[in-house]
């Protein structure tokens, strides 16, 4: 389902009609060429937007981008692969002017969609999430963490994948499906770079260890892992730091984990497309999504991760530099996710005909 969002449309509507009235009244026919010309500048203070992303991280930008700027955003929501078909369909006559949110992954498979762009403000982001490609810009990292339930496991110690191996958390150990979630996929190539690597028999061996104590229980999606930790059902779950932080934010007895062994993190990325309409104000988009005043936004008042150099961060959100991390082969993973959801399908299976 896709929803649209058109931020004081009618009104400016009405507010141009009645200016072309009253001037055609005033000034003859020549209003009308006028009138006209003013509905086309109207047009260049616009940007239409497709994103995925959550109402925190829409809310927290796009109106302050429409504020600064002057420009009226017609926002376009969906999930990010209806959103990217979309955008395939419209190629030939483009209706988005940025897709704002989604994987690497996608990006990557899409880069025909997308027009050239490097922001300026691409020096001031971590060097190794700096836009390399030339068509799209990080501008958010997504984290592989850890949530433990702090009163189901106070004798049990949980500071990375290692010992989650432990018995005493057979069946209290919640996963999504690898297949069906974004998260517990990015959850599943994590672990695999740290046990070894994706075709290290080690690193498979550890994934047939843990899944079997995971004991079957696949919960049905992302949110429920992490709710089912707080509820008590779990002692501890396979999340990202996203919710995990909110939690923590909230007062909730639980704790966050970076995996010791190392934690990779994912950048969100935008793009511009190709032949957009509203080129200029694209462009200033991707630009602000960069700039120091947003990225200290996103880290001190949502529990998004800021990408750039030095931005600003609350308490909950531990630094980057007290983190081991753990560097993914994005261009792997793409080429061989088929494979690696196969051999972990086999592996759950094989394990669920033992039981």
């Amino acid at each position: 389902i896709m929803f649209v969002k058109r931020r004081k449309i009618m009104k400016k509507i009405l507010s141009l009609l009645s200016f072309s009235w009253i001037f055609l009244l005033l000034s003859g026919c020549s209003s009308t060429t006028e009138a006209e010309t003013s509905i086309e500048n109207d047009t260049d203070k616009t940007l239409v937007i497709y994103s995925p992303n959550p109402e925190d991280l829409i809310e927290e930008t796009i109106p302050a981008f429409e504020e600064k700027y002057g420009i009226k955003v017609d926002l376009v929501q969906a999930s990010t692969g209806e959103l990217f078909k979309k955008a395939e369909a419209e190629k030939e006559a483009p209706v988005a002017d940025v897709i704002f949110g989604g994987s690497y992954a996608l990006f990557s498979s899409n880069e025909k969609l997308f027009e050239p762009y490097t922001s300026p403000e691409n020096d001031q982001i971590i060097p190794e999430y700096q836009n390399k490609t030339g068509f799209y810009t990080p501008y958010t990292l997504d984290v592989s963490v850890l949530i433990v339930n702090s009163a189901l496991t106070k004798d049990i110690k949980i500071e990375g994948y290692d010992d989650l191996l432990n018995p005493k958390l057979k069946g209290q150990i919640a996963t999504a499906d690898p297949s069906n979630s974004s998260s517990a996929f990015a959850q599943l190539t994590n672990m695999l770079v740290d046990q070894g690597g994706y075709e290290n028999e080690q690193a498979w061996t550890y994934v047939k260890n843990l899944f079997s104590l995971v004991d079957g229980k696949i919960a049905s999606s992302s949110s429920n892992v992490y709710k089912s930790v707080v509820d008590g059902e779990m002692a501890v779950g396979l999340t990202y730091e996203d919710p995990a932080l909110k939690l923590l934010n909230d007062g909730v007895d639980v704790k966050v984990i970076y995996p010791k062994e190392g934690t990779v993190f994912l950048p969100g990325n935008a793009a511009i497309i190709k032949n957009a309409k509203h080129m200029e104000n694209a462009k200033k988009f991707i630009d602000f999504l960069l700039s120091q005043d947003i990225q200290d936004k996103l880290g001190t008042e949502t529990t998004i991760r800021p990408i750039r150099k030095n931005a600003k961060t609350n308490k909950n959100m531990k630094s980057m530099t007290e983190i081991n991390i753990a560097t993914e082969d994005s261009d792997y993973v793409i080429q061989n996710k088929s494979a690696i959801l196969k051999k972990y399908n086999d592996i759950f299976t094989n394990i669920q005909s033992k039981q």
